[in-house]
């Protein structure tokens, strides 16, 4: 008895002990909520000094044993996030700890009766699910399970929320059982979704619905639920018309994304609802905007579905243009200095982004002609408001009605040019805007064919002082309009021009001085910066009307609210300079030099980070890098060290809670993983980062050994930047920079050399593997193209080549896949004329990756020759299999362009394979597609080189060929632009047959004559001197039937040596044997003074000329 009144009281003091601990943390956790900062970061400290695996236990007491229940809530947030950043801490339990803790927390769920720490609480338990889940998703918690049917059946709308919600966070919690509780399931869902009572329930079954769709497979989704659509909708329309809770809406934003045909037979129900709400203004704009991003997003995801429902189009366009309508009426708009960020969350910006997003997803045969009906009207409406958004309506459009609006661009401009002289100055900033993006959408057809009706109403507007945005919009519409612009459709404005920016740069400049004023002078540098860089050296005469100025404007814009004015300066001289060239600049560029070094500190400090200088100056010192040439190396101690600062930035990233608040405003991007989580990149600075690996690929391309001493550092900077997923440009840099810093380090020796292609190489080969946007692993191709080269023999070991090639049999298996994909996509319900121009498009994509390949192999067989042979082997198959009729043509190109490199680099090689691409290569030669032909017809020429004499294993090919060949050359259209690369490529193979297998004296008459007339060559320079040379060898040879009787044809062969000059198929600098056997054949000619008269009396005066600068 003495014993247990002894542990009776012993236990008694250990609950007090406990009870007190809980208290103090209770009080803990009191402070950790203050908002006073100084108490809650005592409490934070205190907080985390507390070993985590207690911290669980108290958490799990506070929110059992607390009577508050804002302390419940908070309780059960700071637990989520323990146990999401220390999950090991709980996983290191004992088994019968882990399963006292889930027992008593969903104990606890199922007795909570405050919604707020319900609902903290179900984000715990879905935390604990989703951590606790193995390979196959299985999360081995049977109970839970159990607890969420248990909820759903349960006659308390509260239990039934709890299961919807921590289904809706972890839509996958059923694992590889799913299929068996599926039935189970529908019926959980199916009940909520009908609930009669309780619109919170409905409600919540929609998201936790949507959510464990999205996990699902189309199929399964539309076999198993289509019967979920129609309470779906309409619990989806009753959130909408209560206006409360938006999350089941933003729901089925996210089913439309992954499974939109899962839609189809509630569309148009769907549609209906929508517009009916986006018309309505009795809707809060929040919802009217999401309801839109609805319809945007089931456009984008399901285009051809919605084409085939083409009656909601025209109302969908109508109601996004009277959103853009919503404009306010501010006071001295145009006048403003300073433009503040666009506010997307204006109906106006968001129905004009829903445009442009509608008008790129259905195309614009389908989008079109309700702009065309709708726009008029509105530009003539005596509401300056409607004119606007009409205008803007063609800015948004163009981009994805290009193709419809190609044939309309006339009247398309001609309907805009008339506001460029509107009374209300937002309708003429609208018109410069539209005239703009046009330029853009249509260069440089738009430059050619319409100059002439746009500069002169844009030049003039430029004089528009009273309203500095409209000015300042009309200079940057100008600067789309330079920016694509065929140098020759600009130069006979450039004087004027000129003249044009020079009196506004000198008045704004003036303004800058005497009212502070600055936002014109900054747009009009950039419009004059543009112009240098496209008149290139045409901008000399121009060059001191414009140099004095911006250099006092970079000497004397030393306040910090004229930072960007000044770095688009400096952008703005350097463009110049290198515009006119080192000659014109030299003048100005030491005292420019000058100011770029004394701009890159002030006052002997740096400058600051966030300074918008800082890419500008990076920008310019690469330009002056251009100029100077090799010289520019004495700069570069000044140069490096800010441009490997911003290089290497480190960009803030976060995986945030819901509830934890960061602004946007700050520069924060965020993606919304979950209900709860959020991932967060503050993109400050990413640009400076950009343009900074930019600059560095500019420095060691330029400057090759004189970069040496920096290769170290900067190689250690762009490897990484192979994985930095944040921004392609920047990936892009660099795996551009890597085969000019092995260039750079060769002066270092052949160790510091394979040191160096040791490191990239790993990372590089990665990348190749891993890079899911085309753009970039493109040039990640053409990277380890050059790196291949660059390095040459002894470098690449077995193992390196053997993942290089694993990688390329990858992408190969992907190219396959997906033209089995398309043949897929061919045979959907939905399949359109536009799904079909989407999958070309797609195929035009793939056709430049399998270009990029083919580069690797080309460099690995220049390189290694036949010792590339076994290696290749590895891939045959895929390049065989790409050669079958069937496959696309762009396959049947670059198959055989692999094939022609092996006849060049590995003839020993080619017995082997001669029975995979023969047959192809003769077949081919008469292939619609002109690329498929002219590599067709290199392989024969190739082939005739590595195998000539008519004794050769394949005459009989030969023999075959040649009639193809020559039918191909005398096509009617064979000369047109399309087609003339392939046709001179088929006449350079009739050249190698007939010199290397043939044999020029056994040519008859009627064969040169018909040869005589393929000439002259006017697009192939690589062919060309092969072409040109048996032009030589017939004459040399003193060949009559290319001379003619009397040497009757000098005239005729001289025409044809004059157009190869003029045409530059022959390069003397490059083919200096060819030249010097052209000249021996020209000189005693122009010494013959009558003959050479004689001659040139029946050639064009352009020839005469050029020849006779050859005298």
């Amino acid at each position: 008895a003495s014993f247990k009144l002894s542990y009776y009281n012993e236990y008694k003091s250990y609950l007090r002990f406990m009870a007190d601990i809980q208290g103090q943390f209770t009080a803990l956790l009191e402070t950790l909520a203050s908002p006073d900062n100084d108490i809650r970061n005592r409490g934070e400290e205190q907080y985390n000094s507390i070993p985590p695996e207690q911290r669980i236990t108290l958490l799990l007491n506070s929110i059992k044993l607390s009577d508050q229940s804002h302390l419940r809530s908070f309780a059960s947030i700071l637990l989520r996030r323990l146990l999401t950043n220390s999950w090991e801490v709980f996983v290191n339990c004992s088994q019968e700890d882990q399963a006292s803790f889930k027992a008593q927390i969903l104990e606890i769920l199922k007795n909570e009766t405050d919604e707020g720490a319900r609902k903290k609480l179900c984000d715990t338990v879905s935390e604990i699910a989703r951590n606790s889940q193995d390979g196959e998703g299985d999360a081995n918690w049977e109970d839970l399970l159990k607890f969420m049917f248990y909820c759903c059946n349960s006659g308390t709308s509260q239990h039934k929320e709890s299961a919807l919600s921590i289904l809706n966070s972890v839509p996958d919690i059923f694992g590889s059982a799913q299929q068996n509780y599926l039935n189970l399931i529908k019926e959980m869902l199916f009940a909520c979704l009908n609930d009669p009572d309780h619109p919170n329930v409905r409600f919540a079954a929609i998201k936790a619905t949507c959510s464990f769709l999205t996990c699902c497979e189309e199929s399964v989704a539309k076999k198993h639920f289509s019967e979920f659509i129609k309470p779906m909708l309409k619990g989806v329309e009753d959130c909408v018309v209560a206006e409360n809770d938006d999350g089941p809406l933003k729901s089925f934003v996210d089913l439309a994304e992954h499974i939109p045909k899962f839609l189809r037979p509630g569309l148009d129900q769907l549609m209906q609802f929508a517009i009916r709400v986006i018309a309505d203004t009795n809707f809060a704009d929040n919802w009217r905007q999401l309801v839109l991003e609805l319809v945007i997003t089931i456009c984008e995801s399901a285009p051809a579905m919605i084409r085939k429902k083409e009656t909601y189009i025209g109302p969908m366009v109508v109601q996004m243009l009277k959103m853009m309508t919503d404009l306010d009426d501010e006071d001295n708009w145009a006048q403003e200095d300073e433009v503040e960020d666009i506010d997307s969350d204006e109906n106006c910006v968001a129905a004009e982004a829903a445009l442009d997003r509608l008008a790129c997803a259905l195309g614009g045969k389908v989008v079109l002609p309700h702009i065309i009906e709708a726009v008029p009207p509105m530009l003539q409406s005596e509401d300056w408001k409607h004119r606007y958004a009409g205008l803007m309506a063609i800015s948004a459009s163009a981009e994805g009605c290009k193709k419809a609006m190609e044939s309309g661009l006339h009247n398309i401009v001609m309907a805009c040019l008339p506001y460029v002289s509107d009374t209300h100055p937002r309708v003429r900033f609208a018109c410069c805007n539209a005239l703009g993006q046009l330029a853009t959408d249509f260069s440089p057809i738009f430059q050619r064919k319409l100059h002439a009706k746009v500069l002169p109403g844009l030049i003039l507007l430029l004089d528009d002082n009273d309203n500095p945005r409209v000015q300042s919009h009309c200079a940057a519409a100008l600067v789309n309009f330079f920016e694509e612009c065929p140098q020759s459709v600009l130069l006979p404005y450039l004087p004027n021009l000129c003249q044009k920016m020079q009196t506004t740069l000198e008045k704004k400049t003036l303004e800058l001085v005497s009212t502070q004023r600055k936002l014109v002078l900054e747009q009009i540098i950039t419009t004059i910066a543009t112009i240098a860089d496209t008149a290139e050296a045409n901008f000399r005469p121009y060059y001191s009307m414009f140099m004095p100025n911006l250099k006092y404007i970079m000497e004397n814009a030393n306040d910090k609210e004229l930072r960007l004015l000044r770095g688009k300066t400096i952008e703005c001289i350097s463009l110049i300079g290198l515009a006119v060239g080192k000659d014109v600049f030299l003048s100005d560029a030491e005292q420019i030099m000058n100011m770029l070094l004394k701009a890159q500190t002030d006052d002997g400090e740096e400058m600051e980070a966030d300074d918008p200088q800082v890419s500008y100056m990076i920008s310019a010192w690469a330009r002056m890098c251009k100029i100077i040439g090799p010289q520019f190396t004495v700069y570069l101690p000044v140069v490096m060290p800010p441009l490997l600062r911003a290089a290497q930035l480190k960009p803030e990233i976060a995986l945030v809670d819901s509830d934890d608040e960061l602004d946007e405003d700050d520069g924060w991007e965020f993606i919304s993983l979950t209900d709860q989580k959020r991932f967060g990149i503050k993109t400050a600075g990413l640009e400076d980062k950009n343009t900074a690996c930019q600059m560095l690929v500019c420095y060691a391309r330029e400057l090759k050994g004189g970069f040496a001493q920096y290769t170290e550092q900067v190689v250690k900077i762009m490897v990484p930047l192979l994985k930095f997923y944040f921004h392609d440009l920047i990936r892009s840099a660099a795996a551009e920079a890597l085969p000019y810093l092995l260039e750079s380090v060769k002066s270092k020796g052949d160790d510091y050399v394979r040191q160096m292609w040791n490191y990239i190489c790993p990372e590089l080969l990665k990348s190749l593997q891993a890079e899911a946007e085309p753009d970039i692993l493109a040039v990640i191709m053409e990277s380890v193209a050059s790196c291949i080269e660059v390095l040459g023999v002894g470098y690449i070991d077995g193992l390196q080549m053997e993942e290089l090639i694993e990688a390329l049999k990858q992408h190969l298996k992907k190219n396959y896949d997906k033209e089995e994909d398309r043949k897929e996509a061919r045979k959907d319900e939905d399949y359109d004329e536009e799904v079909e121009e989407s999958l070309e498009s797609e195929l035009d994509q793939d056709d430049y990756i399998l270009g990029k390949i083919a580069d690797i192999i080309h460099s690995l067989y220049g390189v290694f020759g036949e010792n590339f042979t076994p290696m290749f082997d590895k891939l045959t198959d895929y390049f065989v299999a790409m050669l079958a009729p069937e496959r696309p043509s762009l396959e049947h190109q670059w198959a055989l362009c692999v094939f022609d490199d092996l006849i060049d680099f590995a003839p020993n090689s080619v017995p082997k394979y001669q029975h995979h691409f023969l047959g192809p290569m003769a077949n081919y030669i008469y292939n619609p597609s002109p690329g498929v032909r002219q590599a067709a017809a290199y392989g024969v020429g190739a082939l005739a080189l590595k195998f000539p004499g008519q004794d050769s294993q394949y005459a009989e090919f030969y023999n075959n060929c040649l009639p193809c060949l020559v039918n191909v050359i005398n096509a009617p259209e064979s000369r047109e632009a399309e087609n003339v690369s392939a046709t001179e490529n088929c006449i350079s193979a009739v050249s190698k047959v007939f010199k290397h297998v043939i044999g020029i004296d056994n040519l008859d008459e009627q064969t040169i004559q018909t040869w005589m007339s393929w000439l002259p060559i006017k697009e192939d320079q690589e062919e060309g001197p092969i072409i040109y040379g048996l032009l030589m060898d017939f004459i040399e040879s003193d060949n009559q039937y290319v001379l003619g009787k009397d040497n009757a044809n000098l005239p005729e062969i001289v025409k044809v040596i004059a157009e190869a000059i003029i045409n530059k198929t022959i390069q003397s600098t490059e083919n200096a044997e060819l030249t010097g056997r052209i000249e021996r054949f020209l000189s005693p000619l122009q010494a013959n003074t009558e003959l050479w008269q004689a001659i040139l009396v029946h050639l064009p005066q352009t020839h005469q000329q050029l020849l006779a600068g050859q005298s």
